[in-house]
């Protein structure tokens, strides 16, 4: 019991956070990151630095007791209006620090009231100047202005506030599900867009791809009708380099003759009405015709025969049995 009243007695609840104040004993330990302010029969003399420190007793005393570290001080929900006429409440949490523990003492009989107090008026106030969607959207810009009129007006007071957040916005419940129902319709606006954009894609990348395709195609028939003269110029060629060779207009004719022959075979079986020339029977006279020809475009270059081809005569061809 006797402890308990000593230590009642040494220690009384003051300063900003409610620190306990130490009973002047001569020799004052004061703690990191704390100041102590000593009063002198009522009348302030000095702020205890951390470490030792020499008082007089029962002449000297420590009336206030400051914390230097960061605090953080919940402020309580309050209701506002804003300027669409919607009815919100909204609290958050204060971060402040003691930077001069005198001013903390003097300045205002208790920091944590006055602070409190400005900073839910000064909420109160910036929200009446902004809508509803400005308060969901621009938390970061409202929570600067707080902290902004928070600080000047608590500077008097020796006490610097570092930052305020929002812990939450409660609209009424209308106007939540009218909130819903807003952001509702934007998702299935949102995944209509984007529905059709990639239907749009698609369809793009088909017509692309039917561009390619006709473009390959094209390029396979262009290629093919390059590789089939190619090939018909060297056949030539070589034809026309056999000719040259001993035999080679000997193997000509009969060539010649062949085809004559395989051609009105193939006429006699497909129709029963043939258009023949006078002559033929004379294979050989129609073969000598045709190197004359050809000799005659070999060096003249020209595609005129020397004489008119046989006129051709109509004669029925019996039907195949």
């Amino acid at each position: 019991h006797a402890s308990s009243v000593l230590s009642s007695n040494l220690f009384a609840s003051t300063g900003v956070g409610g620190h306990r104040r130490p009973f002047n004993t001569g020799l004052m330990f004061v703690p990191q990151q704390q100041a102590w302010v000593v009063e002198r029969f009522g009348k302030f003399l000095t702020v205890l630095e951390p470490g030792l420190n020499f008082l007089i007793p029962f002449v000297d005393r420590v009336s206030y007791v400051h914390s230097l570290k960061e605090e953080v001080l919940a402020i309580p929900n309050q209701s506002a209006v804003t300027l669409d006429n919607v009815t919100i409440v909204m609290d958050g949490v204060l971060y402040y620090r003691v930077v001069d523990a005198k001013m903390a003492s003097y300045g205002t009989s208790d920091a944590e009231y006055a602070i409190t107090q400005l900073a839910q008026t000064t909420m109160r106030s910036y929200l009446g100047q902004m809508t509803l969607d400005q308060c969901f959207k621009e938390r970061e810009t409202l929570n600067s202005q707080i902290v902004k009129a928070v600080d000047e007006a608590a500077s008097n007071w020796g006490i610097m506030c570092l930052r305020y957040e929002i812990r939450e916005i409660v609209a009424p419940k209308s106007i939540r599900e009218a909130m819903d129902s807003v952001a509702e319709a934007d998702r299935w606006k949102r995944s209509k867009v984007l529905q059709s954009e990639a239907e749009q894609q698609s369809q793009i990348n088909l017509a692309i791809g039917q561009k390619r395709s006709v473009e390959l195609a094209s390029e396979a028939q262009y290629t093919e009708k390059v590789n089939l003269a190619r090939g018909e110029a060297e056949g030539l060629l070589a034809v026309a380099e056999t000719l040259t060779k001993p035999g080679g207009k000997e193997a000509m004719s009969l060539r010649v003759a062949e085809q004559y022959i395989a051609a009105f075979a193939k006429l006699a079986k497909e129709n029963n009405t043939l258009i023949l020339p006078a002559n033929t029977g004379d294979v050989a006279g129609m073969i000598t015709q045709a190197m004359t020809v050809f000799k005659h475009n070999s060096q003249a270059g020209s595609a005129t025969p020397p004489f008119p081809l046989p006129t051709p005569t109509t004669s029925p061809t019996p039907p195949a049995p």
